[in-house]
């Protein structure tokens, strides 16, 4: 299994706008992203973010949070862990929460849930995205699941 992880932030004159800035930002802007639970496949690699089929159905798991509260902090995380059977993802947001507070929760999370699989960790890795919200403002963080489907070229 192949994965991407991503992140990316920006502002626009809507929450939706902001969201979709942030998306582009992230290199994931212009597909269709397909929420999964947070399961990866044994001994997963981790690649580069390659260029994306415009339309093509993208299966992630998404980490996000949009605010219009000026001054507003806002936060999304990924947390991954890889191991020899399996692997898991989690995905944690806030606002005005202490960023590495954050991480460190999502990273609890994730060795919590394979411990409780008996999984021992070979990798873990941590990805997000943080900015102070000026008008309108949204952050992404994403594990994007690679198949040569989805792949333009």
């Amino acid at each position: 299994m192949k994965i991407a992880i991503v992140s990316g932030k920006d502002e626009g004159p809507t929450k939706l706008n902001a969201f979709d800035n942030a998306l582009s930002k992230a290199g994931i802007g212009d597909v269709n992203l397909i929420k999964v639970s947070s399961m990866l496949a044994g001994n997963a690699e981790i690649k580069k973010l390659p260029k994306l089929k415009a339309g093509a159905m993208v299966n992630c798991v998404l980490s996000d949070v949009t605010s219009d509260n000026p001054g507003d902090e806002i936060t999304a995380v990924i947390t991954l862990a890889i191991g020899e059977e399996l692997g898991c993802v989690v995905e944690l947001h806030g606002i005005n929460e202490n960023v590495d507070d954050l991480v460190q929760e999502a990273k609890d999370m994730v060795k919590y849930m394979m411990n409780k699989r008996e999984a021992e960790i070979k990798e873990l890795h941590v990805e997000y995205s943080t900015a102070k919200v000026e008008n309108i403002a949204s952050v992404i963080s994403a594990v994007i699941y690679l198949n040569d489907e989805i792949v333009d070229g």
